[in-house]
């Protein structure tokens, strides 16, 4: 495991024990799935949106029912969205958009 790979890992497990998380979170799961969003928005939409979308994502999943399948669907969704900006019109394909539809 590589420095930053333990680093990250530690401080995983440091914050769910703060926020009260242990065992609530599939560590490397989540941390893979909020890694591939971020990276989505950040190199098609823009770096600042994608701490903000991970937490707004984070803040939808928490009101759902089961948050970590909402998280993972949420993820999902906005990274199709992310694929789908157009930083020329600053608008997005929805990823929902029957026209995308193949």
């Amino acid at each position: 495991m590589s420095d930053d790979a333990k680093a990250m890992s530690e401080w995983i497990t440091a914050v769910t024990r703060e926020l009260g998380l242990e065992g609530q979170v599939d560590s490397e799961k989540s941390v893979n799935a909020v890694l591939d969003l971020t990276s989505d928005v950040a190199h098609a939409v823009s770096r600042p949106a994608a701490p903000v979308t991970a937490f707004l994502i984070g803040v939808a999943a928490g009101r759902a029912q089961e948050p970590q399948v909402a998280a993972a669907d949420y993820a999902q969704k906005i990274s199709a969205l992310a694929e789908g900006w157009n930083a020329d019109t600053e608008r997005g394909v929805p990823s929902n958009d029957p026209d995308n539809r193949g």
